[in-house]
């Protein structure tokens, strides 16, 4: 169940993030405005605060392997979003990420 968890908030803290970053990036260099901008600033608040919630204790643990979600979730907003395209080496790129996340958290330790 732990794992689960973690998974969840590894997903929910990528929305967060990649979501606040693609808004204030809409607000300012799409001229969509402030509101924008400021969701977006909202959104990267968000997703400081439930990068806190992971089961784990250690943040360099949890930051560094959020780098990895990070990495993959921001391919998966551009196709989502903004008709993204990636080629192989984005994908085997992102899977490696995911391969590094899954052994910085959850490798089993003594």
């Amino acid at each position: 169940m732990t794992i689960i968890r973690s998974l969840v908030l590894f997903a929910v803290a990528a929305i967060a993030e990649i979501g606040g970053a693609w808004l204030v990036w809409q607000g300012v260099r799409e001229h969509r405005g402030l509101i924008w901008a400021g969701a977006g600033v909202i959104a990267l608040g968000i997703y400081g605060f439930v990068a806190t919630l992971q089961p784990q204790a250690e943040f360099g643990r949890i930051l560094a392997a959020y780098g990895g979600v990070f990495v993959a979730g921001s391919l998966a907003w551009g196709i989502v979003f903004d008709g993204f395209r990636p080629d192989r080496w984005d994908l085997i790129g992102a899977g490696i990420c995911l391969l590094g996340v899954a052994v910085i958290m959850y490798a089993p330790r003594g």
